[in-house]
């Protein structure tokens, strides 16, 4: 008769098995989230952006998005935070970005400007831009954390820039460097958002040559 033998091969008790890691599923969710949501926005339009929609797009529960997030404006702005540290990232600044100083600031500024007109008609960056732009002017607590978060920090660019400039006497030392940012900062944003008119390097660049320079006959 034969003689049944048991297997060799002994079995790992469960709590001594690895465990998957949660960390990591737990970011490869958050990111499919991100790309859903900024796909999304780009496609339809930020109205017709869901969250049952983003979930689907990203392959997950809606109530794993709720447990994150509380409204699809929020995954919209850690999204286009995302978005931007990953712009980052590509360039391999190491460093935090500044403005550069080359010593000319009226040259500093129309590079920096230049490269903004650049971002503003970047299809990734266009759409949720605007999404969160116009959803902050009636969501009040978005709007404080879209300009802390988005636009506080490149305003603070351009403030640190011109403090550099005065230093160097390039600007004059009574100028307010946050009063002084918007004569170019602002009309761009307005021309942007509104429509008004087309943005472009030559509009930039007059833009700079008119804050620095002023109106009055030289």
């Amino acid at each position: 008769m034969a003689t049944i033998r048991k297997s060799a091969r002994t079995t790992t008790p469960a709590a001594e098995r690895p465990h998957p890691d949660a960390t990591r599923r737990s970011q490869r969710s958050r990111q499919a989230i991100y790309d859903a949501a900024l796909a999304l926005v780009g496609e339809v339009g930020y109205p017709k952006t869901t969250i049952e929609g983003i979930a689907a797009r990203a392959g997950v529960g809606k109530q794993t998005i709720y447990r994150w997030w509380s409204s699809k404006a929020q995954v919209l702005l850690e999204a286009f935070l995302d978005l931007g540290e990953q712009a980052v990232r590509a360039q391999g600044q190491g460093e935090p970005y500044a403005i550069p100083d080359t010593g000319d600031i009226a040259a500093d500024l129309k590079a920096v400007l230049r490269a903004t007109v650049d971002q503003l008609y970047d299809p990734k960056f266009e759409a949720p831009s605007r999404a969160l732009a116009a959803e902050g002017l009636v969501n009040e607590q978005l709007g404080r954390e879209f300009v802390a978060k988005l636009l506080e920090p490149s305003l603070q660019l351009h403030v640190d820039r011109l403090r550099a400039a005065q230093a160097a006497g390039q600007v004059r030392p009574e100028i307010d460097p946050r009063i002084a940012l918007e004569l170019f900062v602002s009309p761009l944003a307005q021309r942007w958002l509104q429509h008004t008119a087309p943005i472009s390097y030559a509009y930039t660049d007059t833009l700079v040559d008119y804050a620095l320079h002023g109106l009055a006959p030289r």
